[in-house]
């Protein structure tokens, strides 16, 4: 034996060549099996012959020779149940049906900051190719919620009633439940501009194409979209595209939250993914359950929803609100009901409030915040409290105020509700222009209560 056989450094060219390749061969994938088309009823297609798992995607050869983008969603026996994540014109029966390798995976960086893209990853704002330089997971990795960090800090997120009365936590995950035309929108962009978050990632998910401009330009604005990355799937899109532009979005504020990141993720709207989740399941021949809702959406939305939150020890966190319509305003709505019992708050936005010119149009009463008391310090606790009661009282005695049936004297918390509610009309209101950081919201908190305090003491 000579020393270069112990040696690899000093072995043959060709016997270094020779063993790379032996490795690639022994780590690559088997080739695909190809199927075909047998079978085209709306947006669902069966594919037979192929092999490929849930998940995966095919690309269809249609009769021009164009590709067509379909993912597998289900299968029976030998046929394979897919779903179109393209246009599905030309295709015809017995079309070529391709299953790819390495399906499931997307790459992304810090380069996506200030981009906005599609929900496979592709730039929508023309400005050049993206360059991702780590692969992750499009479903994301299930983190033990023993190794989570607990909420421990408050998130700044600019808005004066939500830091003082809402107080949102790093890793929370809050609900903001709106019906149409209520101001959601301009909300969802007061905080992604405002916020103290490092990053923000803004799902938009199942909404009018219109509105991606104008959240972009007009609500996002050039400050705020500098830190944020964009991810967009509008109402034309297929619904399978609809639920990869909430799970992207989610991969994106995962690997951001995995550097130590903190993450603000505002994915517009949960509802539009679970009706898009809808759309597949009774499409494949599950069978609804809840008005029409099959039992794989209420599957998927804790599923999306859990992968938010608080990181390991040494990572980030990723605070998220997901926007729920509310169906003619009705907040018990299945998607409603079901997103309340997995977030960990909730804020209302009232048509009534709205019709009257007041905004944000926060329902304060019928909002709440689960982890607040455990973030703020007691006497922050004790203000909002005052708040809270003090709004209460007026708003049980509205109507006998409105028509002049209340008579002064009658009861001391009334009085004292009457004296107090211009201030709390206007701590509640804020302009979209302004910005209030955490520690002015909780000092105009105690202002709005000093008249309280005051007939109080003249009282006594």
């Amino acid at each position: 034996m000579i020393a270069s056989d112990l040696d690899p450094q000093r072995s043959p060219i060709w016997c270094r060549t020779l063993e790379r390749q032996q490795r690639q061969i022994a780590t690559a994938l088997p080739p695909p099996v190809e199927g075909s088309l047998t079978r085209m009823v709306g947006l669902t297609l069966e594919a037979t012959g192929c092999q490929a798992a849930v998940g995966d995607s095919c690309d269809l050869i249609a009769n021009d020779g164009t590709r067509v983008e379909a993912e597998v969603v289900g299968f029976a026996g030998e046929r394979l149940f897919l779903m179109p994540t393209s246009e599905l014109h030309g295709l015809a029966p017995s079309a070529r049906v391709i299953p790819k390798q390495r399906a499931g995976v997307v790459k992304v960086g810090p380069g996506l900051l200030g981009r906005i893209i599609d929900g496979t990853g592709a730039p929508l704002d023309g400005k050049g190719p993206l360059v991702g330089e780590s692969p992750v997971r499009l479903m994301g990795q299930t983190i033990n919620p023993l190794t989570r960090q607990p909420i421990e800090q408050q998130l700044d997120v600019g808005v004066r009633a939500i830091n003082s009365l809402l107080t949102v936590g790093r890793g929370q995950r809050i609900g903001l439940f709106a019906g149409s035309g209520v101001g959601k929108s301009v909300l969802l962009g007061m905080m992604a501009r405002y916020t103290s978050a490092d990053i923000i990632v803004v799902g938009l998910i199942g909404e009018r194409g219109r509105e991606v401009k104008e959240f972009v330009e007009r609500i996002l604005g050039p400050s705020g979209l500098r830190r944020s990355v964009v991810v967009a799937s509008p109402a034309d899109n297929s619904p399978l595209m609809r639920l990869h532009g909430a799970w992207l979005a989610t991969a994106i504020a995962e690997y951001f939250r995995d550097r130590g990141h903190s993450v603000l993720l505002i994915m517009d709207s949960l509802t539009r993914f679970a009706q898009a989740q809808r759309e597949i399941g009774l499409a494949i021949g599950e069978s609804p359950a809840t008005k029409g809702y099959p039992p794989s959406v209420f599957a998927r939305l804790p599923a999306l929803v859990e992968r938010a939150g608080n990181g390991a020890l040494g990572t980030g966190s990723i605070t998220a609100f997901y926007t729920v319509l509310t169906e003619g305003d009705d907040t018990q709505d299945p998607i409603a009901d079901a997103a309340r019992a997995i977030l960990d708050g909730h804020i209302v936005l009232s048509r009534r409030i709205a019709e009257s010119g007041h905004y944000p149009a926060i329902d304060v009463e019928a909002s709440v915040s689960r982890v607040m008391h455990e973030i703020v310090t007691p006497e922050h606790a004790e203000l909002a409290r005052k708040f809270r009661q003090m709004l209460s009282t007026y708003q049980q005695h509205r109507d006998l105020i409105s028509i002049g049936a209340y008579q002064r004297g009658s009861d001391p918390r009334v009085d004292a509700a009457l004296v107090q509610w211009p201030r709390m009309q206007k701590f509640l209101q804020q302009n979209i222009n302004d910005r209030y950081d955490f520690q002015h919201s909780v000092k105009a908190l105690a202002e709005s209560l000093q008249a309280e305090e005051s007939f109080t003491d003249e009282s006594a």
